[in-house]
């Protein structure tokens, strides 16, 4: 039987174990992405583990999240990263040279190779027929320090794409409609591959728009052929020579299968507060709207700026919306200058931002109190725009700049009609301009080089490993598809204190409970810890291992769910959280927030795989919970030890 190009791909960098769902299985990684609101953790935690210098092939620490400096703090960070990417052998992007995951695929991705990314829209480089999987921070440092990548063998979807995408319909479009279909845990255990003879439409900057919100589908990955529009991509970057094929072969097989025609796809349009809220847009036409936003890592490509431009060009935005342009990258500037797209956008009232994330992250870019803002982006989680009210709604450049013009949510087959308009027709430039002066190399000897840290910067505190017994407080209890964005805010406010965990722990679970700070440290100081209870797919959304490493130092020893999303899982882990899962989801009834819970012989029960019983204590008379971890060998070792830092110092003293 042949095999896919997942399985190709695994095949040739697996390690340890079997390509057999739901068995761990260790991948050698040639490739690391960082960024800078996850990579400042990084960093340190290359520095907890002593590391000398990157074993992967390529490693990128870009800065593109946290860009505004409205005191010290992101600028120490940016000199921070600066010199631990020069002491460590990383590249660094620096602050404005772009997003990382359209940047990294411009300049170092390559067909066949594996990578790992802190940062969750790092399957964003699938598209290039890579297998390339975001993940938590720990697990990037240890895949930077030379160590495999460990994670359980997905099922593989197939999704056969036939047909040719109808005008005022893009790429956007194809992965809202796998949003629609299987909404934001349809993808969870699961690579998706896309095959068929409607790839051949799509350009290597569409299949980036797909790969890259596969991660709002807690898929692990998606991966795409490497074939000629890849080819087509590569040259066009003057990388022609990094190109290889990588195809599935004709008799392969996929454990899943969908299949989207893509001739009978419409304008979609996802609705808060959930990627996976997504109806046609002429469903909520004519809805009056305060911001549009085109950019981010989502929609990056030269094509989805030039369509905006050209669908505005000569015409004046509506008076009532910001019209707002986030450049994907300064290469990306000079290609919309070369193709008249920037003169198009300013002088239909577009005010243009520098490139990075910006409002996709909250930083800067807030809607207004009440009102609609319509954003290409990847997520539209409660608050996470840095508004309490936001109304955040995400679609594609057609149907963005088509409601910029009418200040109301318009399907932009509309326009036909309303502006006696035709489709702009795209036909990308064989060569775009290339900009890498803001790409720094590291130098061939670090050895004397010294961190450059700014009183902001503090170390990795040691934790301690898990202990025999506890008697500790139910903290929180939470409902089902609660976000790393609802577990630990992102926004301007928050993310300056990335590299400091005394204070952006205050900020653990703000956006559920206000108050759970205060009661987390008396708890911790009276009790020695507490947990938390939550429904299904507790933690989607981001890889910030932050929403893991806070409330770890708040003294969280165990999170008891019904399901996980995968990074977080693994986040939880890796800074020595025990991650549980009830035996019975009925019993999640049974337990309350301010509940007190008991644990006995927890590391014998945890080493052995035992049912671990939660013995909550009520008036009425004690309640036996039986819970279980789907943990492997290593990772119960890791955990016990306190957390995969802990782990990999003892191994390399050993």
């Amino acid at each position: 039987m042949g095999l896919n190009v997942t399985q190709k791909l695994i095949k040739e960098h697996l390690i340890e174990g079997e390509m057999i769902p739901g068995k761990e299985i260790g991948l050698k990684i040639d490739q690391a992405l960082l960024q800078d609101a996850t990579g400042t953790l990084v960093q340190l935690e290359l520095e907890a583990m002593n590391l000398d210098r990157a074993k992967t092939e390529v490693a990128v620490q870009y800065v593109d999240h946290n860009l505004l400096q409205t005191d010290f703090k992101n600028a120490d960070d940016h000199v921070f990263l600066h010199s631990a990417a020069q002491k460590f052998g990383l590249w660094f992007s620096r602050p404005g040279n772009g997003v990382s995951h359209p940047v990294h695929m411009e300049r170092f991705g390559k067909p066949g190779k594996t990578l790992v990314g802190s940062d969750s829209h790092s399957c964003a480089a699938g598209s290039l027929g890579m297998l390339a999987i975001g993940t938590g921070g720990l697990d990037v440092a240890a895949a930077i320090a030379g160590q495999p990548y460990y994670v359980k063998m997905p099922e593989i979807m197939g999704v056969k794409l036939t047909g040719k995408l109808p005008d005022w319909v893009s790429a956007k479009d194809v992965i809202l409609e796998m949003l629609r279909r299987h909404d934001v845990k349809g993808g969870v255990g699961k690579i998706i591959e896309y095959y068929g003879d409607g790839l051949k439409h799509l350009s290597a900057m569409d299949r980036h728009v797909i790969a890259n919100m596969g991660a709002e589908l807690g898929a692990t990955t998606t991966v795409f052929p490497s074939d000629d529009e890849t080819r087509r991509f590569l040259k066009s970057q003057t990388r022609e020579d990094d190109w290889r094929e990588i195809i599935a072969d004709d008799d392969c097989e996929y454990d899943l299968h969908e299949e989207i025609v893509l001739d009978e796809l419409v304008p979609l349009i996802a609705l808060p507060t959930s990627p996976g809220n997504v109806v046609p847009v002429s469903e909520v036409a004519g809805k009056s709207i305060s911001q549009v936003v085109i950019g981010s890592s989502a929609n990056p490509g030269l094509r989805d700026f030039w369509i905006a431009g050209a669908i505005v060009k000569g015409k004046a935005t509506d008076a009532d919306v910001s019209f707002d342009i986030n450049p994907t990258s300064r290469q990306i500037i000079q290609n919309m200058i070369d193709t008249k797209a920037f003169a198009n956008l300013i002088t239909a009232g577009a005010r243009f931002h520098q490139s990075g994330c910006m409002g996709c992250i909250g930083m800067g870019q807030a809607p207004a109190s009440g009102t609609i803002s319509l954003r290409t982006m990847p997520r539209n989680f409660p608050d996470r725009s840095g508004t309490k009210d936001d109304q955040v709604h995400l679609c594609s450049p057609e149907t963005a700049a088509a409601s910029a013009l009418t200040g109301k949510i318009t399907d932009p087959r509309d326009l036909e009609k309303l502006y006696d308009m035709k489709y702009p027709q795209w036909k990308a430039p064989e060569l775009q301009i290339i900009n890498t002066e803001m790409l720094i190399a590291p130098p061939e000897d670090s050895s004397n080089l010294e961190l450059k840290k700014g009183p902001n910067i503090a170390s990795i505190p040691h934790i301690d490993e898990l202990q025999n017994k506890y008697e500790i407080p139910v903290q929180l209890k939470m409902g089902d598809n609660v976000s790393t964005d609802e577990i630990l805010k992102a926004g301007a406010e928050v993310l300056p204190f990335r590299s400091n965990l005394p204070e952006i722990s205050k900020y653990s679970y703000t956006v559920i409970d206000p108050t759970f700070y205060d009661r987390a440290m008396k708890s911790k100081e009276n009790y020695g810890g507490h947990i938390v209870v939550a429904g299904a797919n507790y933690a989607q959304g981001s890889s910030r291992e932050h929403a893991a490493l806070a409330p770890k130092y708040l003294g969280q020893v165990a999170v008891l769910a019904k399901s996980y999303a995968r990074i977080a899982w693994q986040n939880l882990v890796n800074f020595g959280i025990l991650p549980l899962e009830f035996e019975n989801n009925d019993d999640y009834e049974k337990i309350k927030q301010a509940d007190m819970v008991q644990f006995k012989n927890l590391r014998k029960d945890v080493e052995n795989r035992n049912t671990i019983t939660v013995i909550v204590k009520k008036d009425s008379g004690d309640i036996e919970i039986p819970t279980k971890h789907s943990m492997s060998e290593r990772q119960i070792r890791i955990l016990l030890k306190g957390g995969i830092i802990n782990d990999f110092k003892d191994r390399l003293s050993a």
